[in-house]
């Protein structure tokens, strides 16, 4: 049991950094063949070797920003392996798909390189959408005191065969508007697949409606979470007097045509013959009205795919700046970024890619169309190949050490080429994250 609830609390902090530094989503980037994670040990093993001995900066500053920089390089190196792949031959080169009515489908491509030349066109009618389950409790007075004796309640809820309980107190002074906020907040920050919000209607009073996060119904259920006291561990009562398990919304699955054929999805998000991710925004507003889905022309795919790589280039240059005043340090990394950008300057700027004051870039459309059709266009492209191809290797090299760009004394420097291997620089990485935890 202890190293059940060691292990949980590893999580909950790892979680608790993730959510509140760098909400960054995992991505079909993120998985790892074995050679690409010996790879990683190997570098490490070199990195720890080497390294100067330091004092550590463990100020909750620097952990979130030691986290929140090695999240943000790691999806800096998402973004560009989404542009086609980090080799050569393919990198800037993947298929952009597009859709002919944005109000009914959004489209992206998924498939490979070599798939996207038998790519077919698909036709998307929308007759309904998927939508959440609400809950709205009822309606009462928020300024009057709740008409329950004062005690310790809860109650459960059951979502995707889990079950959760909330436990709350009642005071005798607590109004209705009192105990629907603490409920609000209870259950957001729980984050369990639910949202809770205040309503109030035309008079005034209040109640608490609850939303689930996900949409439509899987496997034949009749609703994606329910609402009861009746086995809490517990005082009961809440549920009934508040209206938690009442007004009810179902929760629904899409409907929609694909080339003709009807079919149903629990979820706006779907995938077409592993070649689309297809988002269903809206519904046909008559019948026969459609969404076509389908390829980009080379040009415009290579002129979206650049202005993705400048898209996720400044938004990671802004990140680091947002740290500038707190960790000083991270200056360097301003500094190491721009003298990447600087080096290549005149060639990006000659494939249509322009270095602003601030260190951003901005990308001119036309001159990087103009570019892609002219019969030099490889050799054109290839100072932002190799642009990108080190911003490939620094986001690894931050992933790798984080605590470089962190203001840390260095104590004492190791005698070149004698030294073993050591774990420590990384451990101290890791160990900041469950400090206190532990």
């Amino acid at each position: 049991m202890a190293y059940h609830n060691t292990i949980q609390n590893y999580s909950n902090v790892y979680n608790y950094y993730m959510t509140t530094y760098a909400p960054k989503p995992c991505t079909p980037y993120d998985s790892h063949k074995k050679s690409e994670l010996r790879n990683v040990y190997n570098s490490i093993v070199k990195l720890n070797k080497e390294a100067p001995i330091y004092i550590l900066d463990t100020s909750k500053d620097s952990c979130s920003f030691a986290v929140g920089m090695k999240e943000n390089a790691r999806e800096l190196r998402n973004v560009i392996a989404s542009l086609g792949d980090l080799n050569e031959n393919e990198l800037l080169n993947k298929k952009t798909a597009y859709s002919s009515n944005e109000n009914i489908a959004s489209a992206s491509y998924i498939g490979t390189l070599s798939e996207g030349v038998n790519a077919s066109y698909v036709e998307i009618e929308v007759n309904s959408l998927a939508t959440t389950q609400m809950n709205t409790g009822n309606y009462l007075p928020a300024t009057e005191v709740v008409n329950l004796p004062p005690a310790t309640y809860s109650f459960d809820i059951s979502i995707d065969d889990l079950n959760y309980e909330f436990q709350f107190n009642i005071k005798p002074t607590d109004t209705n508007g009192d105990v629907q906020s603490r409920l609000t907040r209870l259950i957001n920050n729980a984050n369990v697949g639910i949202s809770a919000q205040m309503v109030k209607n035309d008079e005034g009073n209040t109640a608490l409606k609850l939303e689930s996060n996900a949409t439509g119904l899987k496997n034949h259920r009749k609703n994606i979470f329910q609402v009861s006291d009746e086995h809490t561990s517990k005082t009961a009562g809440t549920v009934a007097y508040f209206g938690l398990d009442e007004n009810i919304v179902p929760a629904s699955n899409a409907n929609f045509l694909i080339n003709g054929e009807e079919r149903t999805s629990p979820s706006n998000q779907l995938t077409i013959g592993r070649m689309y991710q297809v988002t269903l925004n809206g519904v046909s507003s008559e019948e026969g009205e459609t969404a076509l889905i389908g390829l980009k022309t080379d040009v415009e795919s290579l002129t979206e795919n650049i202005g993705t790589l400048v898209r996720g280039y400044n938004s990671f240059l802004h990140s680091a700046v947002e740290y500038s005043e707190q960790q000083p340090k991270s200056n360097r990394l301003i500094h190491e970024l721009g003298s990447i950008t600087r080096y290549y300057a005149h060639g990006l700027t000659s494939a249509g890619l322009n270095l602003n004051l601030d260190g951003t870039l901005e990308m001119d459309s036309d001159t990087v169309q103009k570019t892609a059709m002219s019969s030099d266009a490889k050799e054109a492209f290839s100072s932002v190949m190799d642009f990108t191809h080190s911003l490939v290797r620094k986001s690894n090299q931050i992933s790798l050490d984080p605590m470089n760009y962190v203001n840390n004394i260095v104590v004492a420097y190791k005698n070149p080429g004698k030294n073993f291997a050591t774990p420590y620089i990384t451990s101290a990485y890791s160990g900041m994250m469950f400090n206190g935890y532990c």
